[in-house]
């Protein structure tokens, strides 16, 4: 009996029972509103473009755990979906484009940790310049212009569905897999939490702190790279204007799915939640007619929260 007592007490205090909980809430309170919002495709629609997100709410979860910060991962995502349409658009074949351009995302990734980690220029900076060395790398050759036709087995695949259900977000389900099971099970991922609690701890205790911080960021500008492929996929196109102020959303995401901005916390599972409830608020404020103006002070009023509630939580545990 206790011990049920116990599970259920864990279950109201957990975060990510909690996040469930408002995703619940919300889309009821959006449904009654329209009730066009339960249905089969603008659920498939949510999932879908959560999917993105998520996928690089993943290497950003990495990074803030260990107590980084990367702002440069929407124009990762718009140069390393526009560099592989490039290659493909001048016949480069579909599998070496997309490793390009995989291989692009995780250079920036290694530029911003060589930055961060040797030189030790603080994270806001380093990946605040590489956002905007990126997006000028992403405007200079196309002058803004889309870069199209893809090949159409590139175009299929980005559209491609599995019992109904895109591939897209089967893709990003496995990632989140992937992400939980390292961080979790494996040594790695309990260094990388240590890193982020107490970096000397850490360091004494026999770990490689320079080489975790840097991985983190290496993976972050994978999974950027990634879902700007996929984006492209799904377009059709390299798109040069994707991407721009997506580093915010996915860092608020991540920030209200539990992972603290101070390191050394956080979970996947709340990075999936975190993630999805950003979707549905936003699909949420478009089915309801919400002013497009008024759905910017919104997703602003959101982060302020989400770094105030973390700086509180953070403050509570020192006192």
């Amino acid at each position: 009996m206790q011990s049920k007592e116990s599970l259920v007490k864990k279950l109201m205090k957990s975060k990510e029972l909690s996040i469930f909980l408002i995703c619940l809430l919300l889309s009821i309170l959006i449904e009654v509103m329209n009730p066009i919002y339960f249905t089969y495709n603008n659920m498939m629609d949510i999932l879908r473009n959560t999917s993105y997100t998520l996928i690089m709410g993943i290497g950003m979860t990495f990074v803030l755990i260990a107590k980084g910060l990367d702002l440069s991962v929407g124009s990762v995502l718009a140069l390393c979906g526009l560099m592989a349409a490039f290659l493909m658009d001048r016949g480069v074949p579909i599998i070496f484009a997309v490793l390009l351009a995989l291989i692009i995302g995780m250079f920036i990734g290694s530029v911003n940790a060589f930055n961060i980690v040797f030189l030790k220029v603080p994270p806001m900076i380093a990946t605040l310049g590489s956002m905007y060395m990126a997006r000028g790398l992403v405007l200079m050759p196309t002058k803004g212009q889309p870069v199209y036709p893809l090949p159409e087995a590139f175009s299929k695949f980005g559209k491609a569905k599995i019992a109904g259900m895109p591939v897209i977000i089967l893709i990003a389900a496995a990632v989140a897999l992937i992400g939980h099971f390292v961080l979790t099970r494996t040594t790695y991922g309990r260094s990388v939490y240590a890193v982020g609690g107490n970096a000397e701890t850490a360091k004494y205790a026999g770990i490689n702190v320079r080489m975790i911080t840097a991985s983190c960021y290496l993976i972050s500008g994978l999974t950027a790279s990634a879902a700007g492929v996929l984006y492209a996929a799904r377009m059709g196109s390299g798109q040069p204007a994707v991407g721009d102020g997506m580093e915010m959303t996915v860092i608020t995401a991540v920030i209200i799915g539990g992972v603290s901005l101070n390191g050394g916390a956080g979970t996947i599972l709340g990075t999936v939640l975190g993630t999805l409830l950003m979707n549905i608020l936003s699909s949420g404020m478009n089915l309801v007619g919400v002013s497009a103006y008024w759905q910017k002070f919104v997703m602003g009023l959101i982060i302020v929260m989400a770094v105030a509630f973390d700086q509180y939580q953070r403050n509570k545990k020192k006192s």
